[in-house]
């Protein structure tokens, strides 16, 4: 068994245009100085991170871990969710999408699909270059507005959706291959890997690639009424990255899990900061200790109630003091009776 990296942050939700929060320095020198030893960086604010440039170039790497050093910190992995929902978007969303997209490709979803493809290819190569061993996307969709089979959905509909996003996915998982790096899909509401049976279908649709990865977040469990607990033991194999990011459930007369059209704070379901839900830590540290989770616990924080500051400088000490530190021998081993094959057997009566 293997001691959980962290307490780690997602960067992505606290940039803004003022100290300290508008360059990677001043966000490197805030989250040590609240207990953080690893950031998760996102790879779309280029007043953070230059893809490109880390794709191909050793020494930028280099020194983007020299200036994260002289903080104690290090990257525990690299972000293209916005990147990866352009994968595969659905036609009614696409000018909404096109937010995500720069000026150039906007309006040409064709265009627009292929920098986003280039986009997760630089990220195999970034992640190689930085020695990560994990990367953290979205896989788009292109079945989510067939969620609800209302009208019945056609035959085959399903299939075809993902067999189109295994063939667009594959070249991306072959590169991260190439890479060494596990490509670990969050799974979440609107891309169409959402749940377990979505990741199962993926993964059959990709031929169980190996690089095909998770990112355990259970917060988006709970929300869909999932067992988070329970789905470390189906899927612990493939869990590579993990946010921890608290919610909370309670559905009333008026709205239930799909919310009504509400505001976060309004909604049955809310994210709210570690330890002010309902989602269980203690035993999902637990459960991945005991199936030996390899990489770093990453707070991402989203809640409609907290402040992000107040969010940030609760969850360092809340990942810390959830971290199971595992242990290198058993517990009853003082008892233990030395033996052989013909001892065992005298127990046996044999």
């Amino acid at each position: 068994m293997r001691t959980i990296q962290g307490p780690a942050i997602f960067l992505a939700q606290f940039v803004q245009d003022h100290p300290p929060f508008d360059t990677l320095d001043s966000l490197a020198r805030w989250a040590a100085d609240l207990g953080y030893v690893a950031v998760q960086l996102p790879t779309w604010l280029p007043q953070l991170f230059d893809l490109t440039l880390a794709a191909e170039s050793a020494s930028y790497c280099d020194d983007l871990r020299a200036r994260l050093a002289k903080h104690n910190l290090v990257i525990s992995e690299l972000s293209t969710h916005l990147q990866g929902q352009l994968v595969a978007v659905h036609p009614a969303y696409d000018l909404l999408f096109d937010a995500f997209a720069p000026e150039a490709v906007r309006g040409r979803p064709a265009e627009r699909q292929q920098w986003a493809v280039a986009q997760l290819q630089l990220a195999a190569r970034a992640s190689r270059n930085l020695g990560l061993a994990a990367h953290a996307s979205f896989s788009g969709a292109l079945a989510w507005p067939y969620l609800y089979p209302w009208p019945q959905r056609p035959t085959g509909l399903v299939e075809e959706a993902f067999a189109e996003l295994a063939r667009r996915w594959l070249p991306i998982l072959q590169a991260f291959d190439e890479s060494g790096v596990d490509l670990c899909f969050e799974l979440h509401p609107g891309e169409d890997l959402h749940d377990g049976i979505t990741f199962e279908r993926f993964l059959s649709a990709v031929h169980h690639h190996p690089r095909a990865a998770i990112l355990y977040d259970p917060s988006h469990m709970l929300l869909q009424q999932m067992d988070p607990v329970l789905f470390l033991d189906h899927y612990h194999s493939r869990v590579r990255a993990f946010h921890v990011k608290d919610a909370e459930f309670q559905p009333n007369g008026r709205s239930g899990v799909y919310g009504g059209y509400q505001p976060w704070i309004d909604r049955p379901g809310r994210f709210r900061t570690p330890g002010a839900g309902q989602i269980d830590f203690k035993r999902i540290f637990s459960k991945l200790a005991q199936y030996d989770y390899p990489g770093w616990a990453v707070l991402e924080w989203e809640d409609p109630l907290e402040s992000a500051a107040e969010g940030a400088r609760k969850g360092a000490a809340f990942i810390r003091d959830h971290i199971v530190h595992v242990t290198d021998h058993a517990f009853d081993d003082f008892a233990a009776a030395n033996s052989d094959t013909e001892g065992n057997r005298r127990v046996l009566g044999l």
